[in-house]
């Protein structure tokens, strides 16, 4: 990994390098490693994630060494430089039509793909169903057992490349028509309602105790999450801006399901 990570550096900074066999050779086995999951954008450590930022670099100068080409899917024809995502039947990935995963991405083996998008650099673990409609942006780093509903707007990032990428961990609910996009993480276990809008910048406040506590980029774990506004002056005078409020905590439970379906229910939430 050194090597490669070594060559690509050089390459980053040295754009005539690609020019080179043995740099587009390296550049295309990162790319094919993040495909089978052995390298990822961004990686869980006990200190926190980590981004691996020539990871990043790889995909980034992946689209300059790929050519424009016909792409063939059945009935329908695509023109681009990133092929699809094929084999899923040996990976063990449920895949219904018309789902579009690019290579580069990783599915894993037990995860559901409904008609919906998944971006080269993403990463979507086990057990997860991307739901109808759905898109998974580049990079975006998906856990286990997560549930991305109808319509849901996962953001991708590759520049800045010091960006973390969209994360939501294991066993998050994310509710239809969900906006999360600009690095925000999702912890494991979250639950946000339908509709909730999350960017680096929206306010994400705590209303279950007697003082609203305000916090950004982070959902806390089992937190249940609704859209929510305050009052914000400007000039031309005082308008409702859109945040989200955390109203409660998912409770623990064996069988998260019937953790998420209480959650829901207790606190009146749309999914």
């Amino acid at each position: 990994m050194k090597d490669l990570q070594n060559i690509i550096e050089q390459a980053w900074d040295d754009r005539s390098l690609l020019q080179n066999e043995a740099t587009q050779n390296a550049i295309r086995t990162v790319i094919a490693k993040l495909d089978a999951g052995v390298l990822r954008v961004a990686s869980p450590t006990a200190d926190g994630w980590i981004v691996n930022t020539w990871v990043k670099k790889a995909v980034v100068l992946y689209f300059p060494i790929q050519k424009m080409e016909v792409l063939e899917a059945g009935i329908f024809e695509y023109y681009d430089k990133i092929p699809l995502k094929r084999g899923y039947e040996a990976k063990g990935v449920r895949v219904v039509p018309h789902a579009v995963a690019r290579y580069g991405s990783y599915i894993a083996s037990g995860a559901i793909l409904m008609p919906s998008y998944v971006n080269i650099g993403a990463y979507v673990s086990s057990g997860t169903m991307v739901d109808t409609w759905a898109t998974v942006g580049s990079c975006a780093q998906i856990g286990a057992n997560v549930h991305l509903s109808g319509g849901v707007g996962i953001g991708g990032v590759l520049e800045p490349l010091q960006a973390a990428p969209v994360i939501i961990e294991d066993n998050a609910f994310v509710g239809s028509r969900c906006i999360v996009v600009e690095g925000v993480r999702v912890e494991t276990e979250a639950v946000l309602g339908a509709n909730v809008v999350l960017t680096a910048s929206t306010k994400i406040i705590d209303v279950t105790g007697n003082v609203p506590i305000e916090t950004k980029g982070v959902v806390p774990a089992r937190s249940v999450v609704i859209p929510g506004s305050y009052t914000k002056s400007f000039p031309a005078g005082d308008f409702q801006v859109p945040c989200a409020l955390i109203i409660g905590t998912r409770k623990e439970s064996t069988n998260k399901k019937t953790s998420l379906n209480d959650a829901l229910r207790e606190y009146n939430v749309s999914a």
